[in-house]
């Protein structure tokens, strides 16, 4: 196979969730650049969406969702590579104490039971089919949680990596290889929204309020966060056949957020 041909997902199907902006955007945009067949599921379908034939409009963390999403992706036959980019944390900051049992069911919904409902009403096609590529987005809070807001969070990222892992090791015998992408911050529109939050309400500047955000973190060694062009490049590798031999692994894109050795 050339070089170029192990770049591309041309005649492949892929299903990407939490499609619908950013880091989940870039990744159904760099998929179709790869030239793979996109779905996209999300709660809502943006306005102006250029591939309304392919979008999916679906809460992937309730079992109804996931059947949603099933169904619709299933009529062609299975999918060649899959997704995971959904996930979020609506709890309110307070610490543990503050996280109650609905924080706790909605953040363990989104961020951990859809994924793997997902994969068990279409991983069976992809296993007899004898092929395919699994990515599980988690995030560095699976290792570094932050305790005042997103500790369920945390949790339910922590306990994806853990199951991807596993998931990794029972389907790659078969042909179906899983890994996992573990960012840190992303550049996204809520995170610059969110900066000009804090310099308002903080009188700093844009970069001051930057800095603030990376001092809460211990400090991001490469003074900025990952973009999601950045992210979504490193999903295409995964899935393409250029990684045909990386199964169960976490790749962290992160900045150096977390030290590692």
């Amino acid at each position: 196979m050339s070089t170029s041909g192990r770049d591309r997902l041309d005649g492949r199907r892929a299903l990407v969730t939490g499609g619908s902006r950013g880091a989940g955007r870039a990744v159904v945009e760099r998929l179709r650049e790869m030239g793979a067949d996109v779905w996209t599921s999300a709660r809502t379908m943006p306005d102006g969406h250029p591939r309304p034939d392919r979008f999916i409009e679906a809460d992937t963390s309730t079992v109804a969702g996931v059947d949603t999403v099933a169904a619709r992706v299933s009529v062609e036959g299975p999918l060649d590579v899959l997704v995971h980019v959904v996930g979020g944390s609506s709890t309110p900051p307070g610490g543990f104490a503050a996280a109650g049992e609905e924080h706790w069911l909605a953040e363990l919904g989104l961020n951990l039971l859809g994924s793997v409902r997902l994969d068990r009403a279409l991983l069976p096609a992809m296993v007899g089919a004898g092929s395919g590529a699994v990515v599980h987005v988690t995030s560095i809070q699976g290792v570094m949680p932050l305790h005042d807001a997103t500790l369920p969070y945390a949790a339910a990222k922590a306990a994806l990596r853990t199951y991807s892992k596993g998931l990794a090791n029972e389907v790659a015998p078969r042909g179906v290889r899983v890994n996992a992408v573990s960012p840190g911050g992303i550049q996204t529109e809520a995170y610059e929204g969110f900066v000009d939050l804090l310099a308002r309400g903080n009188d700093l500047t844009r970069e001051q309020a930057k800095q603030t955000i990376f001092d809460s973190l211990g400090g991001v060694p490469l003074g900025r966060f990952a973009t999601p062009e950045e992210v979504a490049d490193l999903v295409g590798f995964l899935v393409s056949d250029r990684a045909s031999s990386i199964v169960g692994a976490e790749y962290v894109i992160d900045g150096g957020t977390v030290p590692t050795v």
